[in-house]
């Protein structure tokens, strides 16, 4: 039924037990994992951007905070792709063929495309529980993909997994 499966991950603390549960269904399935990271500054702890001063200015003090913020992004970029290398380490270990991308963007714009372009059948998110004003201001990547996804999603609730920590 499923032959290509999509696992949106993050470094919160139900992401393992998502990609837990894909391999689960991977397996059963005979099915591939393309596991995605998707790095963005409007997340919770990524580093706040550097403010960039006008082109006029004479004030040039922002330099350090550029790179101070460089400098974290970069930790962000290799630290996603350390996850990702493990978890598809992980998975091969298991015998589920797999691959991971790291892309940066809006969370579910992003999970979206790459489903389509990879022609996902399935997408695995985690899904944290925002309701009301939290995810009107925090927004929620897995309801958008609910709503925009090109295929069928499972989306695991976090408080379940949270619960069993």
């Amino acid at each position: 039924m499923f032959q290509k499966i999509l696992v949106a991950l993050d470094d919160s603390p139900i992401g393992d037990h998502i990609f837990e549960e894909a391999l689960s269904l991977a397996k059963t399935m005979n099915a591939a994992l393309l596991l995605l990271h998707v790095l963005t500054p409007m997340e919770e702890g990524y580093p706040l951007p550097a403010i960039f001063p006008r082109t006029d200015s004479l004030y040039l003090g922002n330099e350090e905070a550029v790179m101070l913020f460089a400098q974290q992004w970069k930790d962000l970029e290799k630290s996603g792709l350390k996850l990702l290398q493990q978890l598809s380490d992980r998975a091969l270990a298991a015998g589920v063929t797999a691959e991971f991308s790291q892309n940066t963007g809006d969370p579910g714009r992003v999970i979206c495309k790459v489903a389509t372009t990879w022609e996902a059948d399935l997408i695995v998110v985690g899904r944290r529980g925002h309701s009301g004003l939290s995810e009107l201001f925090l927004g929620s990547a897995s309801n958008y993909v609910l709503h925009h996804a090109p295929c069928s999603v499972l989306a695991l609730q976090g408080k379940l997994f949270e619960s069993e920590s």
